[in-house]
């Protein structure tokens, strides 16, 4: 299918910061998608925590499957938009690289230890991780993508490290957050299908987990109106087809809100290229009235699952795991790998190790450094 005008042209792309020749039977976005596809980082996914640990539950979402997730919903919205969906998939691919084990509580945890430091994002460091700490190639560190899948990769960025970034790169990817432009539009895209599948999974785990329960859910306007739908189609469903379609429903609505809102806004705007889309304000966006029920929903989550006592006192414990390793580590550096110990900024070291962790590896890393079992991972 013919890419829209406004649509990141794979042979018009900015380029890798490693020049390389091109591939005869792909283009430059499809081989950054194959790239992240066998990186050491995106394996590690399939035992990171979404919400909840591995060791809860076989079918709750994983840092891996809420990335297939994003990428699916992100394809499905580009094509009709014309946009490149093989840079939306590497994105969404992509984007949690850097994510922390036990979720935003390890982050939270280990962006505290290095308080002294620097701090730590995790979009940041999912960037340093395709830059820098992937080994796979002979002449250089990290996978060496494309300017436009590290642009969208790097979603938030403090000024600060955005200055450092643009020190280092004049230019590059640091340089919108200065600025205050916008990404492309797959980047733009890839951010809301984030929240599009997290606001869903984590309705359908919630459920699963019954930490949550669908008479719970009857006061958020977003799901009311669909459950109302399909009970009156489905008069007897019940239990997990029920939810399922509920879900597949409000999936479905905002999928098709988010293309019609967006394509509308295109028609206003009417970027003639790429840059332009850089140039202008947001322009993929939900309706007013879809972007009120989802922050609704996302509202509803964070008070209702993601504070959950029992989710709490995992989190509690998932943050004191973070912080003993690091300070374990920072007292003796010898418990890292030779590779790590060795670096000249150690506290920078101990970071990517511990953000390269698995769930279950840090709990055993944790157990040989303190003698302690706080989860069962």
């Amino acid at each position: 299918m013919a890419l829209a005008p406004y649509a990141s042209d794979p042979t018009r792309s900015r380029g890798r910061r490693f020049e390389e020749a091109p591939t005869p039977h792909r283009s430059a976005f499809q081989r950054d998608r194959d790239r992240i596809v066998h990186s050491t980082a995106f394996r590690r996914l399939v035992y990171k925590t979404q919400v909840f640990l591995n060791h809860e539950g076989d079918l709750f979402r994983t840092r891996m499957t809420h990335s297939i997730e994003v990428a699916q919903l992100g394809r499905s919205i580009a094509r009709p938009l014309g946009l490149d969906e093989d840079l939306v998939e590497a994105i969404a691919l992509a984007h949690d690289l850097g994510h922390t084990p036990f979720g935003h509580a390890g982050q939270d945890a280990l962006d505290e230890c290095m308080g002294p430091y620097g701090g730590f994002e995790h979009n940041l460091q999912s960037l340093r991780v395709v830059d820098q700490l992937e080994e796979r190639y002979p002449r250089f560190d990290g996978l060496n993508l494309s300017f436009e899948t590290r642009e969208g990769i790097l979603k938030h960025c403090s000024h600060a490290n955005a200055e450092r970034l643009e020190a280092r790169e004049p230019g590059g990817v640091g340089r919108r957050f200065l600025d205050r432009t916008q990404p492309s539009l797959e980047a733009q895209l890839c951010n809301l299908a984030d929240e599009i599948a997290y606001n869903a999974h984590d309705v359908d785990d919630g459920l699963r987990s019954g930490l949550i329960t669908r008479e719970q859910l009857e006061s958020v306007p977003l799901f009311e109106g669909y459950l109302r739908e399909v009970v009156r189609a489905h008069p007897t469903l019940a239990g997990r087809r029920l939810a399922y379609e509920v879900i597949r429903l409000m999936l479905s609505a905002q999928v098709h809100d988010v293309i019609d809102t967006t394509g509308q806004a295109l028609r206003d705007e009417a970027p003639r290229d790429a840059d332009a889309v850089r140039a202008a304000t947001p322009l993929v966006r939900f309706s007013a009235d879809m972007r009120r029920g989802s922050t609704e929903l996302k509202r509803f989550l964070f008070q209702n699952l993601y504070r959950h006592p029992q989710v709490m006192e995992t989190t509690g414990l998932a943050k004191q795991m973070v912080r003993e390793l690091f300070a374990a580590y920072l007292a003796c550096p010898t418990d890292m790998p030779a590779a790590y110990a060795s670096q000249d900024d150690l506290p920078r070291a101990i970071a990517d190790y511990i953000a390269g962790m698995t769930d279950r590896f840090a709990g055993r890393e944790h157990g040989r450094l303190t003698g302690k079992r706080l989860l069962a991972t």
